[in-house]
């Protein structure tokens, strides 16, 4: 059975090492797939299963030159999220490893100034000792150089140690150009103390003067020392890759509050949280771990996990989860998921896997990088040879070569890809954003079409209440379901009254439609007066209410929801009965009531033919229309929707901007499914797709290119794993979720642009990378041979070095500016077919009489009249504001307290709107009439918070 094992892999300095680990781990007989990632110095091994394989491939790494070690998950064992424990371990190495080289780099420039100033002030003439002048002194002058060379060299002795040992191993790297240029410089610097010596002691001062003028001690000082430079710089930056998974492990409070059996309290570390446990969670506190609340009631911030900045409510039953916040109020909570498994550790778990994975477009830099040192070391020669062929001198020759071998970068090559793909996947997941993959990542920058599931994804997934038909005459202004009562219709067989639940687009211009703006459209209180309808409405919403209480289907839910918003009373049904395919049958005060689809309403002998074209209407917009009747009579029309997501329209309008097609893929019928599209905006649609055919389609669809899947149920699962890159919404099922290469942790449709745009930045920055470390070898590594000599142009060891350091220092530091990136900010659009609310402008609340037959109910001189009502139905419009008053409000904490302030101003009569602002604790009432102050301040009173008026 094959297992997943990570190692910790240590020795590893640039891209030909981690190539060499790869390619020495996938030979040993067991392993089925192997990634190395140089940045997090990891391995992930796939394998046979057998414990003997790990220690084959612990034991054939060392044989290589360097060291690979299991790694053991023991945080997970001990309630710590999962992967925290190796990030943390990780960062500690790295901290300490900088620690190391910054204490490696003091040293190195310490005796490298000196040295540097020692060799090379006699040529800008800077003042030197008079023990080092003069032709008796010169073996005193190449010597004190030596001994400042040699603590250097002590210093930065890794590079030798692990450059020979990897170079006599057969697989060279970039140690091994490092230790090869210095020692090589050493070595000629100590063959020039000799020479010294051997001049003066045979009285050839002359020949003494030259080999003192050339003994290179400050090269190979240099070399080092502006390497190990680069390798701070380098660290540091580094570093600052890895802040994603350290932000997200900071997260989760280091401890808990914890509910004896006796009933005291006590802080514990939340490594010792076990489930089941009591836990205690009081205002400003975080979360400790998931659970359920079941006790008390609290505000609970959780924009770090959703990305939604509007708290929620949390009471008792409700579900928390580990790293949001309490931002008001107290609650006791029963710990249901620890350490590995909260949704923290999943996330955490998540990007730590991607960053250690490869995206394809790294097997290019992998290639060079498996024989970049080698032919890097076979130039050096071939440069040396050939200036040796020349007649230029041995020091000449040796400088060229040298030169060759430090100014090559494969580390450069090496961090190309993984410092990009790191910082990008961070990036992602602080914006709710999962990538579960580099290759998942890299493929969803080349996406042609995107396909959208419609039921969870494009809409809500819930079926809403959008309009309401009453017929005229047949319900009267009782409050009570028995007010609805059959008979003929009053006005030309019409409907006397109509309540709209939605913004669907109304014939304005004619007056057909009442017009009352939904609670997701308005503030609290525009919300209130929407709620608030006429008594004939009332009474036919109490009639639904009574008999669709009684069932569990879905639409009946929504209508209840509906009806008990707007004060719709409740009467005995008796004799209820569930209809199977039809609807529901009761009898409620003495008369017998039907809810259901048009086929019930043909069963039951009731004339619907006059609604016939509202009802048509109705479904050519997509809606699910239910019938009411009394006695034999229709009474009413309910219509319902699984309406649009608010920003839906929005996030398909920026992925046509983006060049990308968009398909939605439903099971619905063609009309509810162009009914939608027609309100989204989707390029395309295929409807009547079966749950196994949606695989099918994605298949055909990949002959035009790549195609990203969006989806959220069960029955999208084949499909997301079909196409090229699966897009899970993040509160779908869970085998959804597991289908998908990304996740969208705020399930918002939003964000399948702005991962798309992701990829596209991080492999717009990958390329630039690579770009860099190609073409810096390219240009460099001639130069440094000397091909430009001709002109006057060469390299010597030290400004090769100081180049070959700027080189990784430049590829991370591109990466980093990935750190910058933020997705597009898209407005919420209700609909593609709604210019008014696209546009931001204020619908009216707005009052009208539909009738049956296309026309408005009139009285004799032609105005609009309201069946069941002697008031006659005018359009409501905007009242003039007459002033303003600001108060000063005290107790607001968050944006769900400025939601319940201004819902309290904008219940008050001759309060047209209220502005409230958080920052500055105030709100500006707008007033039509004339309000006193004391009414203000009662109602923010009554809301729960202090307030005073000061203009």
């Amino acid at each position: 059975m094959t297992q997943k094992q990570t190692f910790d892999v240590s020795g590893m300095t640039c891209a030909a090492c981690s190539a060499r680990v790869e390619k020495t781990t996938s030979g040993v007989v067991g392993v089925e797939h192997v990634v190395v990632n140089l940045l997090k110095n990891s391995m992930e091994v796939e394998y046979d299963g057998n414990p003997a394989t790990l220690a084959a491939i612990s034991a054939a790494v060392e044989k290589a030159g360097y060291g690979a070690a299991p790694r053991i998950e023991a945080a997970a064992a001990a309630g710590a999220p999962s992967g925290a424990a190796p990030s943390a371990a990780r960062e500690n190495a790295a901290a300490k490893e900088a620690a190391h080289v910054r204490m490696r780099l003091i040293v190195s420039f310490v005796f490298t100034i000196p040295l540097f100033y020692l060799s090379m002030g006699h040529m800008f003439g800077w003042p030197l000792p008079a023990f080092f002048l003069g032709h008796e002194n010169m073996l005193t002058f190449a010597f004190t150089q030596f001994l400042l060379l040699l603590p250097v060299i002590f210093v930065n002795f890794k590079f030798f140690r692990v450059g020979f040992k990897t170079l006599f191993h057969g697989s060279p790297n970039m140690d091994s150009l490092i230790a090869l240029g210095s020692t090589a410089s050493t070595v000629y610097g100590i063959v020039a103390i000799y020479r010294i010596g051997w001049g003066m002691g045979h009285g050839d001062v002359d020949f003494a003067h030259v080999a003192a003028m050339d003994l290179y001690f400050e090269s190979a000082a240099m070399i080092l020392t502006l390497i190990t430079l680069g390798k701070y710089f380098e660290a540091r930056a580094k570093g600052k890759t890895t802040d994603a998974i350290a932000q997200l492990m900071d997260l989760s409070p280091k401890t808990a509050i914890r509910r004896n059996v006796d009933g005291a309290e006590e802080e514990v570390p939340v490594e010792q949280v076990r489930p089941g446990d009591i836990l205690i969670v009081r205002a400003g506190a975080g979360v400790p771990v998931d659970g359920v609340v079941i006790e008390g009631a609290g505000t609970v911030d959780e924009s770090v996990i959703t990305g939604e900045s509007v708290p929620v409510e949390k009471g008792v039953g409700a579900a928390v989860t580990g790293a949001t916040v309490n931002r008001t109020g107290w609650f006791a909570m029963r710990a249901e998921r620890v350490g590995a498994d909260t949704v923290l550790a999943g996330i955490v778990r998540m990007v730590d896997e991607a960053t250690s994975s490869k995206a394809p477009i790294e097997k290019l830099a992998d290639k060079i990088s498996g024989v970049f040192v080698p032919v890097v070391i076979a130039i050096a020669l071939i440069t040396f040879i050939i200036w040796m062929f020349v007649d230029a001198g041995v020091a000449t020759a040796l400088s060229h070569a040298i030169s060759v071998l430090v100014i090559s970068c494969p580390c450069a090559l090496g961090l190309a890809t993984p410092t990009a793909i790191m910082v990008g996947t961070g990036r992602g997941a602080a914006n709710g954003i999962l990538v579960k993959s580099a290759e998942a990542l890299q493929t969803a920058h080349g996406v042609k079409t995107v396909v959208l599931d419609k039921t969870g994804t494009i809409t809500k997934g819930a079926p809403e209440v959008c309009e309401v038909l009453v017929a005229e005459g047949r319900c009267d202004s009782a409050s009570s379901a028995a007010g609805c009562a059959g008979g003929v219709p009053s006005s030309a067989d019409g409907f006397g009254g109509a309540h709209k639940a939605s913004s669907a687009r109304a014939e304005q211009s004619s007056g057909l439609f009442v017009r009352v703006r939904t609670a997701e459209r308005l503030g609290a209180a525009e919300a209130i007066q929407a709620s608030q309808v006429d008594a004939q409405t009332l009474a036919f919403l109490s009639l639904a209410y009574s008999l669709e209480k009684r069932s569990e289907h879905p639409l009946a839910q929504a209508i209840v929801a509906y009806a008990e918003a707007r004060g719709a009373m409740a009467q005995e049904v008796e004799r209820f009965e569930q209809i199977p395919g039809g609807g529901l049958r009761g009898v409620v005060a003495g008369r017998t009531c039907l809810a259901g689809n048009a086929r019930l309403m043909e069963d039951g002998d009731v004339d619907a033919a006059f609604a016939s074209e509202q009802a048509q209407r109705l479904a050519d917009e997509g809606k699910t229309v239910l019938y009411f009747a009394v006695d034999g009579a229709l009474v009413g029309l309910i219509a319902l929707a699984d309406e649009p997501k608010p920003r839906s329209a929005a996030a398909l309008a920026e992925l046509s901007r983006m060049g990308i097609r968009t398909v939605m893929l439903t099971g619905d019928n063609e009309r509810t499914a162009h009914a939608i599209q027609k309100r989204v905006g989707t390029d395309d649609v295929i409807a009547g797709v079966l749950p196994q055919g949606k695989e099918e389609v994605i298949r055909d669809l990949q002959k035009q290119g790549t195609v990203a899947m969006v989806g959220d149920g069960v029955n999208d699962a084949p499909a997301l794993a079909r196409a090229d890159v699966g897009i899970a919404i993040g509160a779908g099922t869970d085998i959804a979720i597991d289908s998908a290469d990304i996740v969208l942790m705020k399930s918002d449709l939003a964000d399948v642009p702005a991962a798309i745009s992701l990829s596209r930045a991080t492999m717009r920055n990958v390329k630039q990378n690579l770009f860099w470390a190609l073409i810096y070898n390219v240009i460099c590594i001639p130069v440094a041979a000397g091909a430009l000599s001709f002109v006057g142009v060469t390299l010597n060891p030290m400004i090769a070095a100081a180049a070959m350091s700027c080189s990784s220092v430049c590829v991370v530091s591109n990466a980093l500016r990935l750190r910058g990136w933020k997705p597009v900010v898209l407005g919420a659009t209700a609909s593609a077919l709604e210019p008014d609310a696209a546009s931001g402008a204020v619908l009216a609340s707005e009052v009208g009489v539909p009738t049956m037959d296309g026309s408005s109910a009139e009285d004799g001189d032609g105005s609009p009249v309201s069946a069941g009502h002697s008031e006659e139905v005018q359009t409501v419009k905007p009242k003039e504001i007459i002033m303003e008053k600001k108060l000063s409000v005290e107790g607001m904490m968050c944006q769900h307290c400025v939601a319940h302030v201004k819902k309290a101003l904008e219940g008050i009569e001759g309060v047209e709107e209220a502005v409230v602002d958080l920052d500055s604790n105030s709100a500006t009432a707008k007033l039509s009439a004339d309000v006193t102050d004391q009414v203000l301040i009662d109602a923010i009173v009554d809301a729960g918070y202090e307030a005073k008026v000061v203009e």
